[in-house]
């Protein structure tokens, strides 16, 4: 069975205690490999953080990793998730990366010079 989040497909196993992953940690995973926190994710499906934090938990488990990012490349790898090729085509049509960034730099703050000190120590001490 195929469900879609995003720019995400995921095959699940409807089935409970099989290989695979169940619906909800499709979808975290997914919302996971969008680039979404715990929190975002929560919001998001309409859940608490520890809930998607236990159902990612879980999921971990199932893929053997311990970090999201392994988690995303197991599950990539083993073909239980997928960019959509439609995400694919648009991304390689726009070669300009800043207009597809969905949140704003980290660094915002503007590099503080220190020529005031080398203008000081060059003018001379009146103690001197």
């Amino acid at each position: 069975m195929h469900i879609t989040q995003g720019n995400w497909q995921a095959t699940i196993n409807p089935e409970r205690g099989s290989l695979g992953l169940t619906r909800t940690q499709a979808v975290d995973i997914m919302l996971l490999a969008a680039g979404n926190t715990y929190k975002e994710i929560a919001k998001a499906t309409g859940r608490s953080p520890e809930t998607v934090n236990g159902s990612l938990k879980k999921a971990y488990h199932k893929l053997h990793v311990y970090k999201a990012a392994g988690a995303v490349a197991e599950a990539m790898r083993r073909g239980w998730i997928a960019p959509l090729l439609v995400a694919l085509m648009v991304s390689g049509l726009n070669p300009d990366t800043e207009a597809m960034r969905h949140r704003p730099p980290v660094r915002t703050r503007q590099q503080v010079s220190a020529s005031r000190t080398v203008a000081r120590r060059d003018t001379g001490s009146v103690y001197a």
